[in-house]
């Protein structure tokens, strides 16, 4: 089996391990009235199918998920919209989903189906907040480098309905939460920017982010915002359907059985992805150096796995997402050390706003590219890194998955 081959085996286990299926154990009992399914996110059309075959009775609702993320469903309203920019169709079946949602009584069950990707798929500007201003804002934040729970800090301040603000409609309804986490140490409250869960600290945090990344906004905004604070909510139900861990016990597990010795680095690896992948490079120069990781020997075969969101600092005008930026800057720093091969993808099988999921390297990928005459680096400056993978052909594509526990890496270091 070639070395790529190898991985995309590892990485196929954890993107299983990822997946809904099998994985509503505990469900709701029949309510009196309603039992309505509401969701959003990357996975929200996989959750409501398998939510749909789990549970045995009547069912209503909606999800919202990314274009291309859809799948049958018999009950359950399907509506694709953009991520990770919001738009109008995304708007509308927000204002469909939480009217639902308010509408539900007290003999009624709501259950609310979350995944990565709901912070911009479920987009209701708070009242006097208009929607092109919320979007100028996300665009903004998309690029500055921010990591993903400082995103959703700022998200659910402008929100109608994050921040447990949609738990607060749906009372006096029963609720019951199910989560498939992207979000580094799997805290309910930043899935999604927690709409049914209660959020921690004030609408005021965000006003130190929007600073620090010099993103400006008007008098009238900071007013609506400080007046929309986020209610104290009941507990209730929730579940944690799958998280970046999880797929990455399986990838170990698969790893074992291939003859690798692999070792889970972290599930929650963040910083801006060109450093980071820099430092991952350093990191397999080290243990190819030294012959061990930590007190492991490098006898046989060893696979670092770690999962995460690394952030990008836009810069340039190239295609690229921060998978491919991560690679792409771990192949320069690699240089040409014999017996290093890696992989990093998103596994919602969508790098970015591209068609991969992510790409691979081996010490062959310099070679490559000096035969195409490509300068690596500048490529990676103008966060081209796509664009470099695509000329060598060493782009992966998974289409999209149907669900998200953020980013997935494999480094494999031979004896």
């Amino acid at each position: 089996m070639h070395k790529n081959d190898i991985l995309k085996s590892v990485m196929n286990s954890a993107l299983k391990a990822a997946m809904p299926t099998d994985k509503f154990k505990t469900l709701p009992k029949k309510p009196k009235g309603k039992l309505l399914v509401i969701g959003a996110g990357k996975a929200a059309a996989s959750m409501a199918k398998e939510f749909e075959e789990s549970y045995n009775g009547p069912i209503e609702g909606i999800v919202i998920t990314r274009y291309g993320h859809a799948t049958k469903t018999k009950f359950i309203e399907v509506v694709e919209a953009s991520h990770p920019e919001p738009d109008k169709i995304g708007l509308l079946a927000s204002k469909k989903l939480f009217s639902l949602a308010k509408k539900a009584d007290i003999n009624d069950h709501v259950v609310f189906l979350i995944s990565g990707g709901a912070s911009s798929l479920l987009t209701l500007p708070a009242d006097g907040i208009k929607f092109e201003e919320k979007q100028r804002i996300n665009k903004e934040l998309l690029i500055s480098g921010a990591p993903i729970d400082q995103m959703n800090i700022v998200r659910r301040a402008l929100s109608k309905i994050k921040g447990g603000r949609l738990a607060e409609a749906i009372y006096p309804a029963k609720l019951t939460t199910y989560m498939i986490s992207d979000i580094p140490g799997d805290d309910p409250s930043y899935i999604g920017s927690g709409p049914t869960i209660q959020a921690s600290g004030s609408n005021n945090d965000a006003f130190k982010i929007l600073n620090d990344y010099k993103i400006d906004i008007s008098e009238n905004l900071k007013e609506i915002i400080i007046k929309n604070q986020l209610p104290k909510i009941l507990n209730s139900p929730t579940y944690m359907l799958a998280n970046p861990m999880m797929a990455l016990k399986s990838a170990y597990n698969e790893a074992e059985k291939l003859g690798f010795k692999p070792v889970i680095i972290s599930d929650s690896l963040e910083g801006e992805a060109k450093l980071e992948g820099k430092k991952m490079a350093e990191l397999a120069i080290k243990i190819k150096k030294e012959k061990k990781f930590e007190n492991i020997p490098l006898k046989q075969p060893i696979l670092l796995l770690s999962g995460g969101e690394t952030t990008v600092t836009v810069k340039g005008n190239g295609k690229g997402g921060r998978n491919t930026e991560f690679i792409l800057s771990m192949a320069i720093h690699l240089k040409e050390v014999n017996g290093i091969t890696a992989l990093s993808i998103d596994t919602d099988g969508i790098d970015g706003v591209e068609d991969n999921a992510g790409a691979f390297i081996s010490d062959v990928t310099l070679r490559k590219a000096k035969s195409q005459n490509l300068i690596p680096q500048k490529f990676l400056d103008n966060n081209d890194s796509y664009s470099f993978f695509q000329k060598i052909d060493d782009l992966i594509f998974t289409n999209p998955t149907l669900t998200n526990v953020n980013d997935f890496r494999a480094v494999l270091i031979e004896p």
